[in-house]
């Protein structure tokens, strides 16, 4: 099975999923970034489908997923994932998560750790809500006419100076999916980061974990990564020269750092 598929969750909400590579190969589900789909992960889906069952879905709000009114907790963003393993009969999966998608990574190691062999958190953070103005983040894109200036924002938080300069097509695909992301539901996931603490209880995490961070990223900080790393019992760490959108922008090294990760020894 291949191509864009659709599950429904628990409470109703329709989720957007495909499944890529070898059937008989463990499976690596990616997640993706806030204001991005799963096609952010479309140019890492070729080395990674080579040794990997590769499982990417859009968060609920994102791209083909459908975005419920009102604010979503992480909670309810890792039981999506939860139930489309279940959905999909996986027992245990490689998880990579890339900024919210790592704050959904990290919920997973602590709250379903019977799911997941080997984790990968990269360019997230384990609290946001004392740095970002997320309320005044909320109203800003419920009440935009448009999504062009969010966009820039975004373009400017994810990349370096050079690849935001012409020519441009990987920045422009990137600030295609924060346009088409539903205002609600980049609201509603914003009120996840808003209301998420989880500094203390990353702690728990007993899964094999790598930490990357960009050492440039001025939103996940690469501080921000020393201390999840630090907090998580024999975590590695990889900071790489680069900004926010590492499997992107340091494509050949990110992807290094994920396949040396997950085929080394227990």
């Amino acid at each position: 099975m291949s191509g864009d598929q659709h599950f429904t969750t628990g409470d109703g909400c329709r989720i957007r999923y495909r499944l890529d590579g070898p059937d008989d190969r463990p499976v690596l589900v990616l997640s993706n970034s806030i204001a991005t789909n799963l096609h952010m992960w479309d140019r890492s889906a070729p080395a990674f489908t080579r040794c990997f069952r590769l499982l990417r879905y859009d968060t609920r709000g994102h791209g083909d997923s459908e975005a419920p009114v009102g604010a979503y907790s992480l909670d309810r963003l890792g039981r999506d994932v939860v139930e489309l393993l279940d959905v999909l009969n996986i027992d245990r999966a490689h998880f990579l998560g890339l900024s919210l998608g790592g704050f959904v990574g990290q919920w997973l190691g602590i709250f379903a750790p019977e799911r997941i062999d080997r984790l990968i958190l990269s360019n997230t953070s384990s609290y946001l809500a004392s740095e970002l103005p997320f309320d005044d983040q909320i109203r800003a894109v419920l009440t935009a006419r448009d999504m062009d200036a969010i966009a820039d924002g975004f373009m400017r938080n994810w990349f370096p100076a050079t690849m935001l300069a012409a020519p441009k097509e990987i920045v422009d695909e990137f600030r295609t999916m924060v346009l088409t992301t539903p205002p609600r539901g980049l609201a509603g996931c914003y009120a996840a980061l808003r209301d998420v603490d989880l500094r203390r209880a990353i702690s728990l995490i007993a899964a094999p974990t790598l930490v990357i961070g960009g050492e440039s990223d001025t939103v996940t900080r690469a501080s921000h990564s020393e201390a999840i790393a630090a907090a998580i019992a024999n975590a590695k760490l990889a900071l790489l020269p680069g900004v926010h959108i590492l499997n992107v922008e340091q494509m050949d090294r990110f992807n290094e750092e994920v396949a040396s990760f997950l085929h080394a020894a227990p």
